[in-house]
């Protein structure tokens, strides 16, 4: 009997130790310490870069159970910005984008696998231009710790390709500019 107490009190004190590491944090936009970056070839001679520059998100990290993080991250589509009027008009209309149809982009997580003490493979659903896949994409943690304000935070970062024909954006812009790669930097703020 002592032994099964002993063994139950044991359980729930690791159980409440695990849930007091776990941590929810929101994605720093305000103080612009994220970002969601992309580049794509243009006819295969440069690249052409931007960003999105209005998107917002959380995510839930706990560095004793780091496979149970989970992200999820909006994004407005009409604030892509490559700096230049004209091409961001054409990527905002119904060639690419298409933002008036479809405002908003959604990443969320449905899995995470370590690969070591700061690296992994997440896995999740995308919709983009209402199209929804599952995908997967190396992060690698960047850091976390106390910051300056009395506040506490951690940095991931990750890169991934996707077809533009897969989410429904067939404009050709020939095969050396079939796929787009997104960076995601994000820095998240405890809450």
């Amino acid at each position: 009997m002592k032994k099964t107490l002993l063994t139950t009190i044991l359980a729930i004190s690791t159980s409440y130790a695990a849930l007091a590491d776990a941590a929810d944090y929101k994605i720093d936009v305000k103080g612009a310490h994220a970002s969601i970056n992309f580049k794509i070839k243009h006819l295969g001679y440069s690249w052409l870069t931007g960003r999105f520059n209005d998107f917002s998100g959380d995510f839930s990290y706990d560095p004793t159970s780091p496979e149970k993080s989970v992200i999820s991250v909006e994004i407005n589509t009409a604030s892509l910005d490559s700096n230049h009027a004209e091409r961001d008009k054409h990527l905002r209309d119904d060639d690419f984008l298409d933002v008036k149809k479809f405002p908003l982009a959604e990443f969320k997580s449905t899995g995470f696998k370590l690969e070591d003490d700061d690296e992994g493979i997440i896995t999740g659903t995308l919709t983009l231009h209402g199209v929804t896949k599952t995908i997967s994409f190396p992060v690698e943690k960047i850091g976390e710790g106390k910051d300056p304000w009395g506040g506490y935070r951690a940095g991931f970062s990750g890169v991934t390709s996707l077809k533009l024909a897969d989410y429904g954006m067939t404009t050709d812009l020939g095969p050396a500019s079939a796929h787009v790669e997104l960076e995601l930097n994000i820095e998240g703020v405890k809450q």
